[in-house]
């Protein structure tokens, strides 16, 4: 079994569509379908999607207390990369690009919220000595 996507939740999918639109192009993915105002879909380097949505039971999009999307990164510029974007696009820092021993000798990370909350990490995997 494989993921095949997320959804994130929002309220106002156009503004989270600034933020994204400027991300993930970054990553390496692209807009893959729309359907404006309600939702927009991105296919992630490597075929996963993310969908940007308003919740299909019509109440207010909230963030999870431990969710998290998970997004792998090239290289560690691009961890770097991806985190600056993510901040200079609305998005609020939840940990500096860097090593993270407790996760692995071989984990690279940064974190970052996007306007409305959603927590999402940039992530990449150096070689084992």
């Amino acid at each position: 079994m494989s993921l095949n996507y997320v959804m994130i939740g929002s309220n106002d999918v156009a503004n989270a569509r600034a933020y994204y639109d400027a991300l993930v192009p970054r990553l390496g993915g692209k807009v893959v379908a729309e359907y404006m105002p309600h939702a927009v879909c991105y296919e992630l380097r490597g075929g996963g999607r993310m969908w940007i949505a308003t919740p299909h039971d019509q109440q207010a999009a909230t963030v999870g207390n431990g969710n998290m999307v998970g997004l792998l990164c090239e290289s560690e510029a691009e961890v770097r990369d991806a985190h600056a974007t993510a901040l200079a696009n609305g998005g609020t820092n939840e940990g500096d690009p860097g090593e993270r021993p407790q996760y692995g000798p071989e984990f690279y990370g940064a974190y970052a919220r996007d306007p409305e909350g959603n927590k999402m990490s940039f992530v990449y995997f150096r070689e084992a000595d």
